[in-house]
């Protein structure tokens, strides 16, 4: 799924004027450009976001859930450009960036929008661990980080940026791979693969708790280590399950299926530093 920051902003446009016609004045562009990327948008995700069968627009069920995520993702790339503006304007020409260790194509989405809008400003990437990430942030170490799950910390402020689905990996040859997609509840019986508390104690909490609510205490297998290892367990030892949340393009595995997980998703924040707490680069 590949969303740009443009859509979202078009959509948003066209819920809250009522029209395609309104949203391409409002936006100062033709009527046909709105429709365009709005119908690139629904094949996107795969759903339709208006009811066009009336004389105004209206959202459809989908469209309504959307639009908060999108607001939400719109005020985030916002809030980027205010601590890039700030930075350019205390001729500071780097940002300090927390992100995860893994590749996250949604956080290079935000860079690449962010880079339009405020070319001076270099991005730079640091690759830490949660906790450190919020640290660094207090410290100054960094300007901001992109957190997952946790949505506040002491003495700093969150905004959302995107939702993510997660997705469960089970063996290829399992009934459960015959689903196109997953409740909690299918996966009761199945050990979970899950990192230690320590390595991830937000994200691990979220899944137990998810569990459950789904009226179950999954039984631990074999921790999870890294994704690749994990995935060839899966595939080729005891029946067992995983979780995640994709940070691209989905990986390759010949052996385990992965499938989407209903009822449970996952919100990416940015925490920036306070004015007063941001690095100063010589």
């Amino acid at each position: 799924m590949d969303l740009e920051i443009r859509q979202l902003r078009y959509f948003v446009a066209v819920a809250e004027t009522g029209g395609f016609g309104s949203a391409a004045r409002s936006l100062h562009i033709v009527q046909a450009a709105v429709s365009r990327q709005i119908q690139r948008l629904e094949r996107s995700l795969g759903v339709q976001l208006f009811d066009r069968s009336t004389r105004h627009v209206r959202l459809t069920r989908a469209g309504e859930r959307l639009l908060a995520e999108a607001r939400a993702v719109l005020d985030a790339v916002e809030h980027t450009r205010t601590v890039a503006a700030e930075l350019a304007a205390e001729n500071r020409q780097t940002l300090h960036l927390g992100t995860t260790r893994a590749f996250d194509a949604r956080t290079y989405q935000l860079l690449d929008d962010l880079a339009e809008t405020a070319p001076d400003v270099r991005v730079r990437l640091h690759r830490f661990a949660p906790d450190e990430r919020l640290a660094a942030v207090r410290s100054g170490e960094l300007d901001a980080a992109v957190v997952r799950v946790l949505d506040g910390a002491p003495g700093l402020d969150f905004t959302a940026l995107w939702t993510d689905s997660l997705m469960a990996a089970v063996p290829l040859g399992h009934p459960l791979a015959e689903h196109e997609s997953l409740s909690l509840g299918q996966l009761a019986g199945l050990p979970l693969r899950l990192a230690p508390q320590r390595n991830n104690p937000a994200f691990h909490k979220l899944i137990m708790s998810a569990c459950q609510d789904a009226g179950f205490v999954p039984p631990l297998g074999p921790p999870f280590t890294t994704f690749e290892a994990t995935l060839y367990d899966i595939a080729v030892g005891e029946p067992s399950w995983t979780v995640f949340y994709p940070l691209g393009d989905l990986p390759r595995a010949p052996r385990a299926a992965l499938r989407p997980l209903t009822g449970i998703t996952v919100t990416a924040f940015l925490a920036p530093a306070r004015t007063s707490h941001r690095r100063s680069d010589t």
